[in-house]
């Protein structure tokens, strides 16, 4: 019983941090698993769903802004793997964490630098992280349209990053990354 966990969302300015968490059957039947990165939205989509229908088990978590904001990406990051591992019904034997570390968990666990490439139950994990996360931002766009965030997910795009100083910072916007300080700053600035 092994999972595989991954992170999506470490670098954008908005949204929080998704982590899933997948234990594949011996016998899974996902021809195209690989790294999330790697595939068409459509075929992420596809496939995310067919992880779902086989794994032994799944799970997704989540750390917030305001906990990004609090502990730093990294930590909220590691909470949010956490998160997913103990939200899965069945407990694994081992944990593999796409990366070069692995928070604490009540089980071994082994860091796997392009583990999302490599293994098969992160790769699951990366596409299951993925989609859900862009569904999350796609919500989200709804909300504040200016931003894009249908199309960069929250990434510091050159249309996003326009976007803050043009309309400034949301609710959803990480207050502890640099160019969300800086359109806070410019806005008390002028204020």
């Amino acid at each position: 019983m092994i999972a595989g966990v991954d992170e999506v969302g470490r670098g954008p300015l908005a949204g929080p941090v998704v982590t899933a968490a997948v234990i594949l059957p011996n016998d899974y039947d996902l021809p195209g698993l690989t790294d999330s990165k790697k595939l068409s939205p459509t075929r992420r989509r596809v496939l995310a769903q067919a992880i779902q229908q086989q794994a032994i088990s799944w799970s997704l978590a989540k750390a917030s802004v305001a906990e990004i904001d609090q502990l730093n990406i990294l930590h909220a990051t590691m909470l949010a793997m956490q998160r997913a591992v103990v939200a899965l019904n069945v407990q694994p034997e081992l944990v593999l964490v796409d990366g070069n570390r692995a928070p604490e968990f009540a089980m071994p666990a082994r860091a796997v630098v392009g583990g999302d490439g490599l293994e098969p139950a992160i790769s699951a994990a990366s596409i299951v992280a993925k989609v859900a996360r862009d569904a999350i931002m796609a919500d989200y766009a709804a909300s504040y349209p200016h931003y894009g965030l249908e199309r960069n997910s929250g990434y510091p795009t050159a249309e996003h990053r326009l976007a803050l100083q043009q309309y400034g910072v949301t609710p959803i916007h990480r207050r502890s990354f640099a160019p969300v300080r800086a359109a806070l700053q410019q806005t008390s600035d002028n204020s």
